[in-house]
């Protein structure tokens, strides 16, 4: 069975359309009419064959991962960079789905100003942190993933917004993509009946449950499969990245370190598109050559971003003295790369002292030009500019290929212009 002449991995099941609605519709779009679904074959026990250059990057990539999780350099520990990572990951996943928001602006949202719960975009992005720290926790339990889990991964993303009502609501409905917002007439794919989607899902959950499978081809096929699926009536492109991280958490190859795989995926947009496509058709190597390569250069990216941010630590340390290691000041700055926006309440909690002394080590970063305040008086918050500067170049790098100049995509500009 070779990679490049697999049949279809799945068939087509003939429906009959019925519109639902009639306002503002053409006629094409308010009369009965058969449609087309594809209901993709169950994977469980599927074992792809693989041609030895597929299989050589997806090992590269499982290297690349593990190799970042155990090796990331110029970080104190890595969890300020697994949370950077995260966001930008989450950042990238939104992005796919033109939902466009810079760090600070998140980071804002996150700590409770720059607009709160008014920012209905910003909203949108936390839920995706948090849909993917729920992922991320789920797949760190030790038992096996089910369909629930992925609900329950799918209602974090929702909750809280304006459309609360769709969270974890798997789908009693026919759903399609592309094509009008009235009908699945002229769609680019109509994903299986609604009546084959619980059972698929639990077929795709017993597959990521397996072990014997290069991590990389699982989170590949896992993600390919479920948007194939596409269970849910929003939301679908979030959620199947969210469970790349499940199948690398779960195979204890991301241990801490998320590989901003969306970020380079939102760049490489049409590829992306055409390799799902390609997996519905069984064209695998389509599938996962651009998906492990996506791998590589996250992971490749992901260093240079540690790298970066231990830099500007360094920096900041200087600036501030070289404090003594049990000083309030070098605590908190240890924190400022996971949380670049502080309040003083949520600095004392951080380091464990007193809102007095995270206040007086607030001042000291200020004073060092590490942190800014904001102009209001009350409710004042503190920012690391620097930092986000930093994370707007990261991510306007990633956007912009190999050999070019300009982004491929929507990405922070840079200074100047």
């Amino acid at each position: 069975m070779a990679e490049t002449s697999q049949p279809a991995r799945g068939r087509i099941e003939q429906r009959i359309w019925r519109p639902t609605v009639d306002h503002g519709a053409g006629r094409r779009h308010r009369v009965a009419q058969t449609i087309e679904c594809f209901v993709p074959d169950p994977i469980a026990d599927w074992d792809p064959t693989l041609t030895a250059s597929t299989a050589a990057l997806i090992a590269e990539a499982d290297l690349e991962v593990w190799d970042l999780n155990r090796n990331a350099p110029g970080v104190d520990g890595l969890d300020a960079l697994a949370r950077q990572l995260l966001r930008q990951e989450s950042v990238g996943s939104s992005r796919i789905e033109d939902i466009v928001i810079g760090q600070r602006r998140l980071a804002r949202a996150a700590a409770g100003g720059g607009g709160g719960k008014r920012d209905e975009t910003a909203r949108l992005v936390i839920n995706n942190v948090r849909a993917m720290e729920q992922a991320i926790a789920l797949a760190t339990e030790q038992r096996p993933f089910t369909r629930d889990d992925v609900v329950a991964i799918h209602r974090a993303l929702f909750e809280g917004t304006h459309d609360e009502w769709l969270a974890g609501v798997v789908r009693e409905e026919q759903n399609w993509i592309g094509g009008s917002a009235y009908s699945p007439a002229g769609a680019a794919f109509v994903p299986p009946p609604p009546e084959h989607v619980e059972a698929l899902l639990d077929d795709l959950a017993t597959f990521m449950n397996r072990t014997d499978l290069p991590v990389t081809l699982q989170a590949a096929i896992a993600h390919a499969q479920f948007e194939t699926i596409h269970p849910f009536l929003d939301g679908n492109g979030r959620v199947g990245r969210c469970l790349i991280h499940v199948v690398f958490r779960r195979r204890d190859l991301a241990r801490a370190v998320v590989p901003p795989i969306s970020l380079v995926l939102a760049t490489h947009v049409d590829l992306y598109i055409g390799g799902l496509v390609a997996y519905r058709f069984g064209d695998l190597k389509d599938w996962l050559l651009p998906f492990a390569g996506a791998t590589v250069k996250a992971v490749d990216s992901a260093h240079e971003l540690a790298a970066s941010v231990g830099a500007l630590h360094e920096a900041w340390l200087e600036r501030l003295g070289q404090p003594r290691s049990h000083a309030s000041s070098r605590a908190l700055l240890h924190q400022l790369a996971a949380e670049p926006v502080l309040t003083v309440a949520r600095a004392a909690e951080l380091t464990g002292v007193s809102e007095t002394a995270a206040a007086s080590a607030l001042a000291s970063l200020q004073q060092a030009g590490i942190v800014t305040p904001s102009q209001q008086r009350w409710g004042r918050r503190w920012e690391a500019r620097e930092l986000f500067d930093l994370l707007d170049a990261f991510e306007r790098d990633v956007a912009t290929p190999g050999h070019t100049s300009r982004p491929a995509r929507p990405a922070p500009r840079a200074p100047g212009d």
